[in-house]
């Protein structure tokens, strides 16, 4: 309530004598936090020092992990389930990361530039919902495939060794795994205009830039304005993830700018049109944009299925890339080992002068019997030796086996987990009524389709290459093993027997050949594989009887053939991505306070979005038959800003503004707090059952030599103002209530008195109850908000 003092707080703390707000601990932090959050399902804190390491505390200060992702980190949320925490970096990259020991669970670079903020939000359900829900997904591919195949690693890389990511599979199989989730959306802003969208935190599903959208408002529905040079500030989307609100800073231009031009204050308050100025002479400021997300709710079980099977295709995709990099790799490794031994032989036999022979030759003549000519002599004594042709072997059937390994325990699993997700998603688009509003083509999935069956005929065909050009190997390092002992002289019945027929076949098809090599090259180069035309005949005659209508895929390397399904796979998510973007639009968009255009860039002001229940039934959300929310909107008016000095604003019910169907009508409501002289606002929070937290800090004097305040309100007692929704003459609507401003009173209601300076952040937890308060003399202060002696308990 409101007296002449100014504004009355609840006065539960301080009515019964009691000091408010109880300090829980003071703990000593080695170094600034710059960004900190609650968990919203376990009482752990997760904080960002200024030195870009991410500290996870549980409530009795007990340190979990720590970890420094090598980049700076400039935003941070949690999954509403607790279990994942994401992490925005300053190149543009969202690394999601496990809760319980920190591991990398996927890094998506969504973002050209920094990630200014992130809101991690999950669809709201009723219990009839829940309970009655007719398009429940369970992923079938559990039923007939073992867990998704890991990223294959180097031999002898540990866990710690591969940067964590090994120990990450098992958590990133439950991340992906979506079935028993509610469908839940990652939105991420950055300082370019740019907001992400992504399902569960892993499938991009639409991206919009706020600068290339059409202002639009329930008033002025004609409008053309853009935002130019918008930075996001902050994103919060709805519990029923059908609006998202968006503070940014940025100019305004079009007819709403020149609206106020025709417009000029008369001394008695009128507008009069054709004035000479828009009033406060700027469009440049703060603003808040009202986008329309409907489609996230209108189509969340069809998106839900989408992102399950496309999520689970990426990561096939990586573990395929890498299996065939590794490939590479070990194989062209051990090949430049046996060419650096066996090339010898060929300088050995020039020098002696024979320029008209070659290694095959000289081999073979050794074969059947003829006298060692001096070079190859020479070569096997004393050049390779016993020594060297074991290392040679082992290189060569050591990096065999380890391709067979890769092949049967991650790349051909990999070719068949996703040929069946790929049928699955098949099957889908051709639901036409209900996924093709989403973006889902049958056409473009189907040539992904046979694009997967195409590249697992060829990991088998290549197996089968790999396991005959090992066993020929083999048997010619065996011979060659015979001769030199015999050559020695050495007894040679240890030897295995080779087969003669088999050093011929090696000598002339692989001694200076590679198949294996061939299959494994880069997409670089115009590389292909040299086909028996009979077999390419026969695969044009299956075309007829539903074989893959691409003949060619048989002369493609494992490189080419995997870019081009690399490629069908982009096309295909591209189009549910593109189709998502395009229907989130501009449905509000209200101007906050103005700004010098020259520090828009750098604008950084405290605030605070959160949705709270509401009981009016002009706000009721019949359509979707969810839980009615109303939002409010809080932040720092700058001292230059609305002729206003030391103000923090607060808006209420933009959202239920924007689905009044009455134009004449308004619901939003806004009230300027006025604080006192000597005091500024240091950070504010937004806390539940409409209550908002205040951080403010004291003038330094010769008395003072530092303290701050943390005050609580209860914002349904605050006398709010409708202000109107029109532009007339007047861009900035929050300066109507100015007149109206409310004193705060820091000698009533519930108060606390920190003896510091305190900085931003202020994290507080609304499950928890509790707040955490960092000084300037690097401590950390967790204060019990509620005083609920079991939920402290609980909680210690």
């Amino acid at each position: 309530m409101v007296d002449d003092e100014g504004v009355e707080m609840e006065t539960e703390g301080g009515s019964q004598g009691g000091v408010p707000f109880q300090l829980q601990f003071d703990k000593p932090i080695p170094s600034q936090v710059k960004i900190a959050e609650w968990n919203p399902e376990k009482d752990l804190l997760a904080m960002v020092t200024e030195d870009n390491k991410i500290i996870l505390h549980r409530f009795n200060w007990q340190r979990l992990w720590a970890l420094f992702p090598g980049k700076g980190i400039t935003s941070l949320c949690w999954r509403p389930d607790g279990k994942a925490i994401a992490l925005g970096l300053d190149d543009g990259t969202i690394s999601l990361h496990d809760v319980e020991n920190g591991k990398l669970l996927r890094a998506v670079k969504t973002h050209s530039v920094a990630v200014i903020c992130l809101n991690w939000e999950e669809v709201a359900q009723t219990k009839s919902q829940e309970e009655n829900n007719l398009y429940s997904y369970e992923d079938r591919t559990m039923r007939f495939f073992p867990s998704s195949p890991r990223i294959p690693r180097m031999r002898g890389l540990g866990a710690g060794d591969s940067g964590l990511a090994d120990d990450s599979e098992d958590s990133f199989q439950e991340l992906s795994n979506c079935s028993y989730q509610h469908f839940n959306v990652l939105c991420s802003g950055d300082k370019d205009g740019y907001i992400c969208f992504s399902a569960f935190g892993i499938f991009r599903m639409g991206k919009i830039n706020i600068r290339n959208l059409s202002i639009s408002t329930p008033a002025l529905d004609d409008m053309t304005d853009k935002l130019r040079n918008a930075s996001i500030q902050k994103v919060a989307l709805s519990k029923t993830l059908c609006q998202l609100i968006v503070l940014c800073s940025g100019e305004v231009v079009g007819d709403i700018i020149r609206t106020q031009d025709e417009c000029v204050f008369k001394d008695d308050g009128f507008v009069e049109v054709g004035g000479p100025g828009p009033y406060f002479g700027s469009s440049t400021g703060l603003h808040c944009m009202l986008l329309n997300t409907s489609i996230f709710l209108s189509r969340k079980n069809e998106l839900h299925q989408v992102a399950q099977q496309a999520s689970n295709i990426d990561h096939l995709i990586e573990v395929i890339r890498e299996s065939l990099s590794l490939m590479s790799k070990q194989w062209f490794s051990a090949m430049n080992s046996f060419n650096e031994k066996f090339s010898l032989l060929s300088s050995l036999i020039i020098s002696h002068g024979g320029l008209d022979w070659n290694p095959q030759d000289e081999f073979l003549s050794l074969l059947f019997g003829a006298r060692t000519s001096p070079p190859l002599h020479q070569f096997l004594v004393n050049s390779l030796g016993e020594a060297g042709l074991k290392r040679v072997s082992k290189a060569v059937c050591g990096a065999g086996k380890e391709l067979h390994v890769i092949i049967h325990e991650h790349l051909q699993p990999a070719v068949e987990t996703m040929g069946f997700r790929v049928g699955e998603l098949r099957g889908l688009s051709r639901w036409h009524s209900r996924f093709k509003n989403i973006g889902l083509d049958e056409r473009l999935i189907e040539t992904a389709t046979e694009k997967t069956g195409m590249f697992l005929v060829q990991v088998e065909r290549f197996a089968r290459v790999l396991t005959v050009v090992i066993q020929l190997f083999q048997n010619f390092f065996n011979w060659v093993l015979k001769c030199i002992k015999i050559l020695m002289p050495e007894p040679t019945d240890q030897i295995q027997q080779p087969n003669s027929e088999l050093v011929v076949l090696f000598l002339k098809y692989i001694f200076d050949q590679d198949p294996v090599g061939q299959f494994l090259e880069n997409s670089d180069g115009n590389h292909s594989i040299v086909t028996n035309p009979d077999t390419r005949k026969l695969i044009e005659e299956l075309v007829a009887f539903g074989g893959f209508s691409d003949v060619g895929f048989l002369e493609r390397t494992l490189s080419m053939e995997f870019d081009q399904l690399e490629q069908c796979f982009k096309e295909a998510f591209l189009m549910p991505f593109a189709t998502v973007s395009k229907k989130i639009y501009c449905e509000d968009f209200l101007p906050l306070f103005p700004s010098p255009a020259s520090t828009i860039s750098t604008l950084n002001v405290p605030t605070s979005i959160s949705y709270y229940k509401d009981d009016f039934d002009a706000v009721s959300n019949c359509e979707t038959s969810l839980p009615c929310l109303l939002d409010y909107i809080c932040f720092r008016i700058p001292d230059e800003s609305l002729h206003m000095a030391n103000c923090i604003g607060i808006l209420k019910g933009l959202t239920c503004n924007s689905r009044s169907t009455d134009k004449g009508s308004t619901s939003l409501a806004a009230l300027v707090l006025h604080i006192p002289e000597g005091y500024r606002c240091v950070d504010l929070s937004l806390y539940k059952e409409n209550q908002l937290i205040l951080l403010l800090s004291e003038s330094i004097s010769v008395e003072n030599l530092g303290q701050s305040w943390m005050m609580m309100l209860q914002m349904n007692s605050l006398p709010f103002v409708s202000i109107s929704r029109s532009f007339l003459g007047n861009l900035w609507n929050l300066h109507e209530v100015n007149g109206s401003a409310v004193e705060l009173n820091l000698s009533r209601g519930k108060v606390r008195c920190i003896p510091h300076m305190v900085t931003t952040p202020l994290a507080v937890s609304a499950s928890r109850g509790v707040a955490s308060v960092f000084s300037a003399r690097k401590h950390a202060l967790v204060y019990i908000l509620d005083e609920d002696e079991d939920e402290v308990s609980d909680m210690e």
